[in-house]
């Protein structure tokens, strides 16, 4: 299993609803609102790399009103 960390910044106002879409990802095992720099904190899981890609680059990052995303590989527990 590979996880990531998907940190998120979202149009004003669209957080809550980009939440609620994230958490309707299956590989999205945990969803967050946050202050601060990033809007959301999102964290996958998929089966190998090609798959986290997939799940970034398909469902998290197509979403509207996504602005920008950063995604931090965790390589270590």
């Amino acid at each position: 299993m590979v996880k990531a960390i998907v940190l998120i910044n979202t149009d004003i106002g669209m957080e809550e609803e980009i939440t609620k879409s994230l958490a309707e990802i299956p590989e999205v095992k945990e969803v967050y609102m946050v202050y601060g720099i990033y809007d959301i904190v999102a964290v996958i899981e998929a089966e190998n790399f090609d798959k986290l890609r997939n799940v970034v680059l398909s469902k998290i990052r197509k979403l509207p009103h996504i602005k920008a995303s950063t995604t931090l590989i965790v390589v270590e527990k």
